[in-house]
């Protein structure tokens, strides 16, 4: 029974050190405020309902090494219910420079696609509008930026 007991130990623990290196990776690549949190702080439920919003820590969520802010309680819950469902793309980087090189570039959050039930944000400042070039040639820009990401960032 003993070894039984240290034997269930050890595999929860490594369990445990697996989850928390996944996590460290997770937070390492994705697009964090200075403050730790994903999209800007924006809400990242809301963009499904078709209206971008900034979030708050009043409702907050701790997901695999990412923190995320919502704007209420219901948006909170819906995201609690499928949290890969609503996290952005490439961990909330710029996806058309993960499309074209892989480079991280910063988003605006409110310059975004949902594309196939998935958030994609996009580089919006001082006359590039990432998401215009994005969706001249998003097909191939996607299965580029898929690769990218694999490789690059994982």
């Amino acid at each position: 029974m003993k070894t039984f007991l240290t034997i269930l130990m050890a595999c929860i623990s490594l369990t445990t050190m697996a989850q928390s290196s996944e996590n460290a990776q997770r937070k390492r690549n994705f697009n964090l405020t200075d403050n730790g949190i994903a999209a800007r702080e924006f809400d990242v439920v809301s963009y499904f309902k078709g209206k971008p919003a900034k979030g708050t820590d009043k409702f907050e969520e701790y997901y695999k090494g990412i923190t995320y802010y919502f704007v209420n309680q219901e948006n909170l819950d819906e995201f609690k219910k499928s949290p890969a469902k609503y996290e952005p793309a490439y961990g909330g980087w710029d996806a058309y420079s993960i499309g074209v090189d892989g480079q991280r570039v910063k988003v605006d959050p409110s310059t975004y696609k949902i594309v196939d039930g998935r958030l994609y944000l996009f580089h919006n400042f001082n006359g590039k509008n990432h998401l215009v070039a994005w969706n001249k040639n998003e097909a191939k820009l996607k299965a580029t930026a898929d690769k990218n990401w694999i490789k690059k960032m994982h």
